[in-house]
């Protein structure tokens, strides 16, 4: 099982796989056909309320983790999480987001998740 994070805005690649993207909101200033998106499975995504508590700086990234992973546990998040992870059970999944830092965002927890 191969689970890779990159942000959406890099040039897609041979072997990203399936390209899923992990962000509620389209990224600002990308057409879509440039994105060149498999799957966009939004209930699969930080609510809003959280997203915002996140990017408020009131929180780490720890908690914010937590709190993410008890909003996965929900049926809509945890069948499409399941969906994912049979993707990435038959070759490779890369998880698209435009967050700046990647390796402090969902689309971390959820790599981790699948790769579990």
């Amino acid at each position: 099982m191969s689970v890779r994070v990159r942000r959406v805005y890099e040039p897609p690649e041979p072997d990203d796989g399936v390209r899923v993207l992990v962000d509620r909101l389209w990224p600002r200033g990308l057409a879509k056909d440039a994105a060149h998106v498999d799957e966009w499975p939004k209930g699969l995504t930080p609510s809003t309320e959280l997203r915002r508590w996140y990017h408020a700086d009131e929180g780490d990234f720890e908690e914010f983790r937590e709190r993410y992973e008890a909003e996965l546990a929900g049926p809509e998040a945890a069948e499409l999480l399941e969906r994912v992870r049979e993707l990435a059970g038959k070759g490779t999944v890369t998880l698209l987001t435009a967050s700046k830092q990647p390796e402090r965002s969902h689309a971390e927890v959820l790599a981790r998740l699948l790769s579990e």
